[in-house]
């Protein structure tokens, strides 16, 4: 089974801009109303065009109501994805904190949608 998550977004060459040094990866395909990323690990991410959503009025919800979460290996490359996401001038709505699940710190896109990065306690 494959797993494609689609963000509804108002500008998907925005968004393909924004989220490529993030992921570590070019789009795949890449159109004026449609960018998408194929990650390492199999996993695609697609940014649609909010106004060009089929049905009318699906795209009509905004981001923050749900999270893309992204494990790291450990807690260093936790603090050092971090590190290099702020130099890019990402939002950063928490810093890192443990809780209890691990060590994670949450960003956010343009468009409201929120980056989770973790290292799970195990």
């Amino acid at each position: 089974m494959s797993v494609f998550t689609i963000l509804y977004v108002n500008d998907p060459a925005a968004s393909a801009e924004f989220y490529a040094p993030l992921l570590g990866v070019q789009p795949v395909e890449q159109s004026a109303g449609f960018a998408m990323f194929v990650l390492p690990d199999g996993a695609r991410i697609g940014f649609w065009a909010r106004e060009a959503v089929l049905p009318k009025g699906a795209g009509v919800g905004t981001g923050g109501g749900s999270e893309i979460c992204i494990a790291k290996p450990d807690m260093d490359a936790v603090g050092a994805c971090f590190e290099q996401w702020s130099g890019l001038g990402v939002k950063m709505i928490q810093e890192p904190i443990m809780l209890d699940f691990g060590l994670n710190f949450v960003a956010e896109d343009s468009d409201g949608h929120r980056l989770r990065v973790y290292h799970g306690a195990n």
